[in-house]
């Protein structure tokens, strides 16, 4: 199963570079495998929104969220303190931290597009690393 971080559902939602990819990788992988974090919802929400992409955001809520059965993580108090020192560990940001803690909380596959996650233990799979296994 797998954890999707905000860069990657970002880079479909604006017609990036690797929207392909992205497309491929979730019209490949089904829904009932992929996990989306609440703080990706609102990273998400915030970035459509300062845009002006309020549409697509909530057709993203609608199609991803509400149609779709892709399952949300929210993490708790004491997972928070985790993010700080996963954070320091591995030199993330907490955006970054809080997507590993959720990930190896739930016995996730990061995917993400940021190579931040390299240096970290559990690494990250790009969509397309994922299509080739």
């Amino acid at each position: 199963m797998y954890l999707v971080d905000s860069n990657v559902w970002l880079e479909l939602l604006l017609e990036q570079e690797r929207a392909e990819e992205v497309a491929q990788f979730l019209q490949i992988v089904g829904t009932d495998e992929l996990w989306i974090t609440e703080f990706t919802i609102y990273s998400i929400g915030i970035i459509m929104t300062r845009l002006n992409k309020d549409e697509i955001f909530e057709d993203f809520l609608s199609d991803v969220l509400e149609d779709s059965g892709v399952k949300r993580v929210c993490l708790s108090i004491g997972d928070l303190k985790q993010v700080i020192q996963v954070a320091r560990k591995f030199r993330l940001d907490f955006d970054d931290a809080y997507q590993y803690v959720a990930a190896e909380k739930n016995d996730l596959c990061l995917v993400s597009f940021d190579a931040d996650f390299d240096r970290a233990e559990m690494g990250r799979r790009t969509p397309s690393e994922i299509l080739a296994l």
